[in-house]
């Protein structure tokens, strides 16, 4: 298993629907290795393989033993949503900004396990609130996408100097960040 490069806001992968994953094979799971591997090591508590700029709808996530440990779902797909709460986030792709977003505070996702098995999950909290981001990332989505247009220019700006600055990613990790 490989740790690898994460990619960041402005690579096009980021902005394109992910194509599905035909059948799990031996390569799709060292590929679900390798991003476990990268997302503990940046640390995060999720990935989609868009963001190692892998094409593929292949997500992980671990947000601890008492949601159930690390997950890895092939093609998810959210088919029920319950409830909404505001939440900050942050994303291994947009190091350093921290955003309000809305989510769904229940949800039901379908996909295959990593062992190519058909799998139902019902998550709450914040392994609801990391499922629907990293299944927004394989849909071509990010959290800035979530904001007001002038809130989203902001974040605009705000990365573009940090660019700038030569300081983007730099740690301002709020307590409650996802």
């Amino acid at each position: 298993m490989s740790i690898l490069p994460i990619v960041k806001e402005g690579d096009p992968v980021l902005r394109r629907p992910a194509g599905p994953v035909d059948k799990v094979t031996a390569e799709v799971k060292r590929l679900i290795g390798d991003m476990f591997q990268t997302m503990y090591a940046a640390p995060g508590v999720g990935l989609a393989a868009v963001q190692i700029g892998v094409p593929l709808r292949v997500i992980v996530l671990d947000t601890g033993q008492e949601d159930g440990g690390p997950l890895a779902i092939v093609n998810p797909e959210i088919v029920s949503k319950a409830g909404a709460a505001t939440s900050e986030e942050g994303c291994l792709s947009l190091p350093g900004l921290y955003v309000g977003v809305k989510r769904a505070v229940t949800v039901t996702v379908t996909g295959l396990n990593q062992d190519g098995q058909p799998v139902t999950i019902r998550a709450q909290g914040l392994r609801a609130r990391a499922l629907q981001h990293e299944v927004d990332h394989i849909n071509g989505i990010l959290i800035i996408d979530h904001l007001p247009f002038w809130q989203r220019m902001k974040a605009h700006r705000q990365i573009a100097e940090w660019k700038r600055e030569g300081v983007w990613g730099a740690p301002r990790q709020p307590a409650n960040a996802l």
